[in-house]
């Protein structure tokens, strides 16, 4: 079996910016590169996780979604890192209502871990809010990293907040 390094997007990426949608407003988080290519050289292999509300809210379309994945992966390849799929759930509870993939749901993380056979204990979450952190523990995943730049979130359930992408792997390697 496999093991996943699984990323939320806005928040952990890239800097969050409500809606999201176009390239030249996409700013890379510092350290992200360098905690992909850590986890890639342990053999982990690496899949963005992402609610995409804004195209239930019709905020910009699944292409323009799309558009914008295949630039982020084009971008992560330069850097020398395979992102293998980007899954997202394009749905709102209140708009088109309730599913099995948006996140704390764990949907997306099972969907992957049937699509290349991961093992989901071994693997690892890393998300800036508690719903991700809940989807990850909602899959059975025992290592999860909340993402919080100012760290003001101590009451998160993840094994550890982060201030900045390099505590996770720096851990791990003293």
């Amino acid at each position: 079996m496999t093991k996943a390094l699984f990323l939320d997007r806005d928040g952990v990426i890239n800097v969050e910016i409500n809606y999201l949608y176009k390239i030249e407003d996409f700013v890379f988080i510092d350290g992200i590169f360098n905690l992909c290519k850590y986890y890639q050289n342990l053999g982990y292999i690496i899949i963005v996780v992402t609610n995409q509300s804004g195209i239930a809210r019709k905020y910009y379309t699944e292409d323009d979604f799309n558009i914008l994945s295949s630039w982020m992966i084009k971008e992560f390849s330069r850097n020398k890192i395979e992102i293998k799929k980007v899954y997202f759930c394009p749905h709102h509870p209140t708009v088109s209502g309730e599913c099995s993939c948006r996140k704390p749901h764990p949907g997306m993380l099972i969907n992957a871990s049937k699509e290349f056979n991961i093992d989901l204990k071994n693997s690892i979450i890393v998300g800036d809010k508690e719903r991700d952190i809940e989807a990850g523990l909602n899959a059975g995943l025992l290592e999860t990293y909340l993402f919080d730049e100012k760290a003001t979130n101590k009451k998160s359930k993840a094994t550890k907040v982060v201030s900045k992408l390099e505590e996770i792997y720096n851990a791990n390697t003293k």
